[in-house]
């Protein structure tokens, strides 16, 4: 449930939006009738780079709030969107960009001055920054749904008959009434079949696309859902060492919670055990959530559990895709994730492309996904992640979760081909520009170190440009750093690094957090 302190306190639907049936019911309709447009702003202004258009970015993490507030930084995740100021390289487009905060002048300055081809004068008077200038527990589209006079002055920022649609993080009925409210189509999935990207959602859409996945089951809320659940997996697979619980919003990882058995259990025993140390065994991933409060969000929320997939030789595969307005699928990016924390569990980064010895396998496995995704009506981005076990020189992949919206890898892919201009090819599996050079990047979001904290994005600026790191736009590659502005609070940041070869990005990025740890003395 969001937590909230504005009077749109609800979930999923807020009661201000529903004040009665017939409410809802012309919210639907006004919000289909705006998303039907989209069709013919794709067709002739999305391909013309000289059309006239506006971007409205909508940045707010529409998740559950309890479980964003364990991740250190999250309010300035916000941040991670400010790639798509380099939509501003197209000189006639305008963007309006909404944070909660305002967004320091200085990490303006920095993405205006990545832009290729345009001055950052003729950058900055197409952009629009607004803020809530509001830090509360309560998703950014909630407290832009909260300011009236904000959402007039979003409107009146957009030319009169401009073509304009909004870009955000995730769909939810907040989501869609803002799109309502500014009469603007939104690029991403209707709330009505974000279901589909829910943890339980996923295992039904996996089953009708035919792709594997670990044993498990789903829909469950109750902890004796739970009980029978784990119960029946270890019956089943008696070599079973642990068991996956994950909330069905769960976000990056910490919406996880890992059940271990003990070495020895009777099979007699099975259900005794569990019955008895599920409130005391479970380990919740997300820092300072306990084993109750996560029983209490799983009954909340629902979710699944899952077999965990052991293997030697492991990967976290993942695959983005897109379904445009005109129905057509496209196969984005594929990434091999990096992964952290208890058991693996905890999204730290990720590689492009993925290793070539599986991205093609996963790539055509994530087609037939979207072309059930297409048929249920999905529309915009989403990825399908994997986990990936080599067993007897072959990669047996299992699909593990749905993201119906943008992530921690669609950023680094952004900046990637708004800054080189390249193109993804599905069929070898790597990105190039137009002299036909291979591109690859190593990125993550979770640059942390206490001894970053205090650390100002003026002073970032200051030491990417005494090393060299900055980002050459001749050469097409180098040093992208976003969320900035939690680095001097959080000692955290992010950075995608672009290079020729695997090999030359994971060394900018090691070499980069060598440059950090000198100027900042950390160990």
């Amino acid at each position: 449930m969001m937590t909230s302190q504005t009077p749109y306190d609800a979930n999923p639907i807020s009661p201000a939006f529903e004040t009665d049936e017939s409410s809802a019911v012309r919210e639907q309709k006004q919000f289909a009738l705006l998303q039907a447009g989209l069709a013919d702003q794709f067709r002739s202004v999305f391909p013309d780079h000289l059309a006239p258009k506006t971007v409205v970015v909508v940045p707010s993490l529409s998740l559950d709030q309890q479980v964003l507030e364990a991740i250190p930084g999250a309010a300035f995740y916000e941040e991670r969107l400010l790639c798509l100021l380099l939509l501003l390289r197209m000189p006639r487009t305008k963007i309006i960009y909404i944070s909660s905060l305002p967004v320091d002048p200085v990490i303006i300055d920095y993405y205006l001055h990545l832009l290729p081809g345009i001055t950052g004068i003729h950058a900055r008077n197409r952009l629009t920054l607004l803020s809530c200038y509001d830090n509360s527990l309560v998703s950014l589209t909630e407290k832009i749904l909260a300011r009236p006079r904000l959402i007039r002055r979003i409107r009146d920022s957009i030319p009169a008959g401009e073509s304009a649609h909004i870009a955000c993080f995730n769909t939810t009925p907040f989501e869609r009434a803002l799109a309502v409210a500014l009469g603007l189509p939104i690029y991403a999935c209707d709330p009505s079949l974000c279901w589909l990207g829910s943890k339980s959602g996923s295992r039904r859409v996996f089953l009708e696309a035919g792709l594997p996945m670990p044993p498990g089951a789903g829909d469950m809320h109750s902890k004796m859902d739970i009980v029978h659940a784990v119960a029946a997996l270890k019956d089943m697979y008696p070599h079973l060492r642990k068991v996956i619980l994950k909330l069905n919003e769960g976000f990056s990882g910490d919406g996880n919670a890992v059940l271990r058995f003990p070495e020895k259990l009777e099979k007699r025993a099975l259900f005794d055990w569990i019955h008895e140390h599920i409130e005391n065994k479970i380990e919740p991933v997300a820092a300072g959530l306990s084993a109750s409060a996560f029983l209490s969000k799983f009954a909340e929320m629902g979710g699944i559990a899952e077999a965990f997939i052991e293997g030697s030789a492991k990967a976290s595969p993942s695959v983005q895709c897109r379904i445009n307005p005109l129905g057509e699928i496209d196969i984005i990016s594929t990434h091999d994730q990096l992964l952290g924390g208890p058991d693996g569990q905890v999204f730290m980064g990720a590689k492009f492309p993925a290793d070539p010895a599986y991205s093609r396998e996963i790539a055509a496995m994530a087609g037939q996904l979207a072309t059930v995704l297409k048929g249920r009506g999905v529309l915009g981005r989403f990825s399908v992640d994997f986990i990936s076990v080599k067993e007897n020189e072959r990669w047996q992949h299992y699909a593990i979760e749905i993201n119906l919206r943008k992530g921690g890898t669609t950023h680094p892919y952004l900046m990637l081909q708004y800054l080189t201009d390249g193109r993804y090819d599905p069929e070898s599996g790597l990105f190039t520009t137009h002299s036909g050079k291979p591109l690859y990047y190593y990125a993550s979001d979770n640059i942390q170190h206490s001894a970053y904290r205090g650390l100002t994005p003026h002073d970032l600026m200051e030491i990417t440009m005494l090393h060299g790191l900055h980002f050459d736009g001749a050469a097409r590659k180098g040093v992208v750093f976003h969320m900035i502005g939690a680095l001097s609070q959080y000692g955290k940041m992010g950075m995608v690094c672009i290079g020729e070869s695997p090999a030359e990005a994971q060394t900018l990025f090691e070499k980069t957090i060598g440059v950090l740890n000198e100027e900042t003395g950390a160990c």
